[in-house]
């Protein structure tokens, strides 16, 4: 639950961060509302250089056409920063693998994503 619970600002930082986190699983980035300068960092390393790039890479990129499903999503909102919480689900799914992601999404005044900053584990088998 965000941490400034009851805001509208919170709810629609949530639902943009949210709509990004879907896009992993449906490839379509058509709800997913990014700044043009806006980067994905992963362990430190930069794997989204603009908002175009993204778009691209959740449309297109092989590297998410692994996931098939998202679950145990929550997120906790401070300010402009919205920490989300979930599991990955990757294929084959005859192997029951997911991996946890714990993301930090940046979301503007306009509810645009203007930076991302992920962390995973390895993926492990669940029930």
């Amino acid at each position: 639950m965000p941490a400034d619970h009851g805001s509208a600002s919170a709810d629609r930082r949530v639902a943009a961060a949210r709509a990004y986190v879907d896009a992993l699983v449906s490839h379509d980035a058509g709800d997913v509302s990014v700044h043009p300068d806006c980067t994905r960092v992963e362990f430190g390393l930069k794997t989204g250089r603009n908002g175009p790039h993204i778009l691209r890479s959740l449309a297109r990129g092989p590297q998410f056409r692994l996931i098939h499903r998202i679950s145990e999503f929550s997120a906790t909102v401070d300010g402009h920063s919205v920490a989300t919480r979930y599991l990955v689900h990757v294929r084959p799914k005859a192997l029951s693998l997911a991996a946890e992601v714990r993301e930090t999404f940046v979301v503007d005044e306009d509810d645009r994503i203007r930076a991302i900053v992920a962390r995973f584990g390895p993926p492990r088998r669940v029930p």
